[in-house]
């Protein structure tokens, strides 16, 4: 398994992805509410792990400037397409990964993370990346399932089932302390952890930390 392999099963999955419902609406709502409080109009916005551009389509109007990366080609696509209906002047997709992005590319007051760290095979690699492409006191917001605070049996016996007959992309496990203290061995200063489920046990904690 590699990089490569975990970018052909999110493009396998991407229609199916696409019409996936929110399974907590209410919690995301809540989430991209408290986001917009931290952005401000002459931001600098970058989403790593963007999908199908849900999030950069609700965000992108309120920023300076807005890149979404994805490592699926087939899931930017899609997120073009959309884009394309309604054309938002600040919101640009590409096909990228963090490490892909160089920090001469250009400084960003924001990176956020949704549904993503547990999918990166490097974690301490990439939240330095992170910190790398934030200019000075730049905000890092994460949420993100932390495996680690779930069932057992889900990431020692169903998760890796899964991810031997191909139904399953590669999955980081850590617990949520377990993440606060990667965020700041990175070298961030976390603000912030906050529950914003509506349903359910909350195992994705919403961390907003700032660049030291």
């Amino acid at each position: 398994m590699s990089t490569a392999s975990d970018a052909r099963f999110w493009d396998r999955i991407s229609r199916k992805y696409a019409k996936a419902a929110i399974s907590d609406q209410a919690g995301y709502e809540r989430s991209l509410e408290r986001t917009r409080t931290l952005l401000g109009p002459d931001d600098r916005v970058l989403e790593l792990g963007c999908g199908t551009g849900t999030t950069a389509l609700r965000l992108a109007g309120d920023v300076q400037s807005y890149c979404a990366t994805d490592i699926s080609t087939e899931m930017i696509a899609i997120a073009e397409t959309k884009l394309a209906a309604g054309p938002i002047p600040s919101l640009v997709f590409r096909t990228a990964t963090a490490e892909a992005l160089a920090p001469e590319d250009g400084q960003f007051d924001a990176v956020l993370g949704f549904n993503y760290l547990h999918l990166v095979r490097d974690v301490p690699g990439t939240l330095r990346r992170i910190h790398a492409l934030l200019a000075a006191e730049g905000l890092f917001i994460s949420k993100t399932p932390c495996l680690g605070d779930m069932n057992p049996l889900i990431r020692l016996a169903l998760l890796p089932a899964m991810r031997a007959i191909g139904k399953a992309p590669h999955v980081s496990v850590f617990r949520a302390a377990e993440l606060s203290q990667l965020i700041s061995a990175a070298g961030f200063d976390i603000s912030a952890s906050e529950s914003h489920a509506t349903k359910g046990n909350d195992t994705r904690p919403y961390i907003v930390a700032r660049k030291r």
